[in-house]
């Protein structure tokens, strides 16, 4: 007999539902005036946004963390065990994972950077096995590895790649899988004494993304300038708004790492590549693809299977499987 977690199941797609909104949102901001003025330098558009959105998430965070009144008591959780934890993954996550996507999709090109990254869930498994005894069982991995392979079919456009960057833009893309698979096995591990809540971490792992996107990241490789030339436009404010549904997603993501563990909120997670497909046809004026279409529905499935357990097999609580 199989089980499936329903409330962590549905806060599982609710993530991957509302990163889809933001998806489509950001793309329309990096198609906007201001971002393709700055097309002479691939990486300015997607880190600017990335440092912009994390930002104002950090802020959405603070305001909700305040009216809360758990603002003084999160920041001095960075000085636990736990918030230590979360800030390394936040790292790896943010800075680490976001910025060695974009070098490569320079190096590389975005079509063959997409698809490769897609397996991040799968390295994501690996650890939370290796690390929290999060094991999945052979419904599971056939889901995960079905949720995998559509989105590479969906991300791969059959582009060939050339030239000296290939072998670089591949150590690149290693380095962001290994990134974005560590993230959320971190997060889980440093959510799991319950020193640290969902809400509390999502601020930190923000607040800490955005401090060394500016600090770092933007002037080592770009520089403020187009970050105040963004800052002066429409579009900063816009993204500012769209941040409130990346917030919203990351919310969603951490409370289902806390409830069914990180692999199984990496699989819903990645549901957002559906879930754009839909929202793409129904609400924002995409041409229907009939093979976009059933490769969204094997992702769907894919994501269905992998939270399915056995009723036999030990509960997943707290985001840790018992041993």
């Amino acid at each position: 007999m199989q089980r499936i977690n329903i409330k962590g199941t549905t806060i599982g797609l609710a993530a991957g539902l509302t990163w889809a909104i933001d998806t489509i949102l950001i793309g329309w901001v990096l198609a906007s005036t201001t971002f393709m003025e700055f097309s002479e330098i691939a990486m300015a558009a997607p880190l600017l946004s990335t440092f912009l959105h994390d930002t104002f998430s950090a802020i959405w965070m603070m305001i909700l963390m305040g009216v809360r009144g758990e603002l003084k008591e999160t920041f001095s959780k960075l000085w636990t065990r736990s918030g230590r934890f979360v800030v390394l993954a936040a790292l790896l996550g943010g800075p680490v994972g976001m910025t060695f996507y974009v070098l490569s999709v320079d190096s590389i090109g975005a079509s063959f950077t997409a698809s490769i990254s897609s397996i991040f869930p799968a390295v994501g498994a690996f650890f939370a096995f290796l690390l929290l005894k999060d094991r999945l069982g052979l419904k599971n991995w056939m889901g995960l590895l079905i949720s995998i392979t559509a989105t590479i079919l969906l991300s791969y456009s059959g582009d060939l790649i050339s030239g000296s960057t290939v072998s670089i833009g591949l150590i690149f893309i290693l380095f962001c899988i290994f990134g974005w698979g560590m993230e959320s096995v971190i997060i889980a591990y440093g959510m799991k004494d319950d020193e640290v809540s969902p809400f509390q971490a999502l601020l930190i792992r923000q607040t800490t993304s955005a401090i060394v996107f500016g600090a770092l990241i933007i002037p080592i490789l770009l520089d403020h300038s187009y970050t105040v030339q963004v800052a002066s436009s429409n579009t900063f404010w816009f993204i500012g708004l769209i941040a409130l549904a990346g917030t919203l997603s990351y919310v969603f993501y951490y409370q289902a790492i806390k409830l069914i563990g990180p692999v199984r909120s990496m699989a819903l997670n990645i549901s957002y590549v559906a879930f754009a497909i839909f929202l793409d046809v129904l609400f924002f004026g995409g041409e229907f693809s009939l093979k976009n279409f059933i490769i969204a529905l094997f992702i769907m499935g894919g994501a269905v299977l992998t939270v399915m357990e056995d009723k036999k097999a030990p509960v997943v609580k707290e985001g840790v499987t018992a041993a």
